[in-house]
């Protein structure tokens, strides 16, 4: 379950660049609105210091990283969702990601344009917000008709909870408040799951600055900004130089140490976000290893043993016997797994199991 993320932002605040930076795919990017109109998905490895410790271990034939998925897509404008720019018709691209990431020009510069003649963050959050917001109200304006009388009615369940729901977020949008921000029930969760609103995708502030501010982001009164407001949205906000970003995808990967120690920064732009990514979205890392395969799975925080083996596959969840677990670290203080099972360190669990960042799992499975 590699995560999945749409770049949002306006015209010519960097979203490109970045892409372009952290993909290396070289999409069009250029001084004016609407340089990308198809949107663009790459996908990109997910550094991980472990599984590099880990494949030294076990020497296996395969190293198979876990996954970030980046779809950028054009540029939106205020207005969009009455056509204006290139309207919202963008929006379906990213209705099945889950998280959305706002690129916020952070940085002056008078050789790069900015569509509404000048630099305001919360404005242009604001724009998008309320772009993102009109395109949810159509949703639930679209689908009140449809069941209004079945709700009406009180015999049909399903369809008064949906109802009622929708309502409810359809007086907070018309409220400027975005569907996150509401205390919904599980029940309430599973009825909308299915519409995708993107109010309610968790969103994360990328604050792109200049590369001389990059070292000393934090003076930098446009980040302030935008972090107070994200403090106030309990948001995640990351600052990163897409420029920089951009000469770094250049570089051998062994250069890029250097060049980031150079300037006085300990991890990429890139690393950031996908950190920020995961605390968002409350993900985690377990790993399985071997001497044929070490491989890194993604999982949500508090998940059982018997759903992480069915991310794996879904017959190692029906079959699910026990987990065979060793902890990261543990494996490390012991230099081999046989040491470690020697040591006591080798777990057998089972299905109450809450499984934790860095066990290394072997799912154990019987249909």
């Amino acid at each position: 379950m590699g995560l999945t993320a749409g770049i949002v932002g306006l015209p010519n605040v960097g979203k490109s660049t970045l892409f372009n930076a952290i993909t290396k795919s070289k999409a069009f990017a250029a001084n004016y609105p609407f340089a990308t109109i198809d949107p663009n998905v790459g996908v990109v490895e997910v550094p991980d210091e472990r599984i590099e410790k880990l494949v030294k271990m076990y020497n296996p034939k395969k190293t198979i990283y876990t996954t970030f998925e980046f779809t950028d897509v054009a540029g939106l404008v205020k207005g969009a969702s009455k056509g204006e720019g290139l309207g919202n018709q963008f929006l379906s691209h990213i209705r099945n990601c889950d998280a959305i990431c706002q690129v916020v020009r952070c940085f002056d510069d008078d050789n790069v344009i900015h569509v509404e003649g000048n630099i305001n963050p919360l404005r242009d959050i604001e724009t998008i917000r309320i772009e993102l917001i009109f395109a949810d109200l159509d949703t639930i304006e679209k689908r009140l008709p449809k069941i209004s009388k079945r709700a009406s009615l009180k015999t049909d369940k399903e369809a008064t909870v949906e109802y009622d729901v929708l309502i409810k977020m359809q007086k907070a949008l018309m409220d400027e408040m975005p569907i996150r921000s509401l205390k919904l029930t599980p029940e309430e969760i599973k009825v909308i799951k299915n519409f995708s609103f993107l109010t309610a995708k968790p969103m994360l502030y990328v604050c792109n600055v200049s590369d001389d501010e990059l070292t000393d982001y934090e003076s930098n009164e446009y980040v302030k900004l935008v972090k107070k407001l994200a403090d106030v949205e309990s948001a995640k906000v990351s600052v990163i130089s897409a420029k920089i970003e951009s000469e770094l995808s250049e570089l051998p990967d062994e250069e890029k140490a250097i060049f980031l120690d150079e300037l006085g920064v300990k991890e990429s732009g890139l690393l950031d976000l996908i950190h920020k990514s995961y605390e968002l979205l409350g993900l985690k890392t377990f790993f399985t290893a071997g001497d044929k395969e070490v491989r890194a799975w993604t999982y949500t925080n508090g998940m059982k043993a018997p759903e992480c083996a069915g991310i794996i596959h879904s017959d190692f969840e029906k079959g699910f016997i026990r987990a065979e677990i060793i902890g990261f670290d543990d494996l490390m203080a012991a230099g081999s797994e046989a040491k470690a099972k020697e040591q006591g360190k080798f777990r057998l669990e089972g299905k109450e199991y809450l499984v934790q960042d860095g066990d290394v799992v072997h799912f154990r499975f019987n249909l």
